[in-house]
């Protein structure tokens, strides 16, 4: 008499184009997540960028960037501050780490109170403040 054969395997199942799914062997790979670019950075390299149209004359004013961007303009001036900031701190913002799940470390709101300072020694002491009571 023969015995019955038992066979165990793991598999997994891959996403595909369209919702199409896919019987695959081993062990489903886990891909290293990236984590997201903290929005107060987009937001720094966004008031860059829209300082240089202005700058090169692609448009008028920050009233028309405003029409453009479908913010309004007290939206803009807000953008429009941090480009205020001392270098150094601007620096800091755009290579900000990644943000791993949805709490980013440095809000936009916490930072326009700095770009108020018209002062950039003030500045520095107030970013390094800020950044001192930072969770690591």
């Amino acid at each position: 008499m023969t015995r019955p054969l038992k066979i165990t395997k793991e598999v997994h199942f891959r996403s595909m184009k369209r919702g199409r799914k896919v019987l695959q062997e081993g062990v489903k790979a886990t891909e290293p997540t990236l984590g997201s670019v903290p929005r107060v950075s987009r937001v720094m390299a966004l008031a860059i960028h829209m300082a240089d149209l202005r700058h090169q004359g692609e448009v008028a004013d920050y009233a028309e960037l405003a029409r453009l961007a479908l913010v309004t303009r007290a939206r803009m001036t807000q953008i429009m501050s941090l480009v205020l900031l001392a270098p150094d701190i601007q620096e800091e913002i755009l290579y900000l780490a990644r943000v791993e799940g949805n709490r980013d470390s440095v809000a936009e709101k916490m930072v326009r109170p700095i770009a108020a300072v018209p002062d950039w020694r003030k500045q520095r002491v107030m970013w390094r403040a800020l950044k001192a009571g930072l969770p690591d």
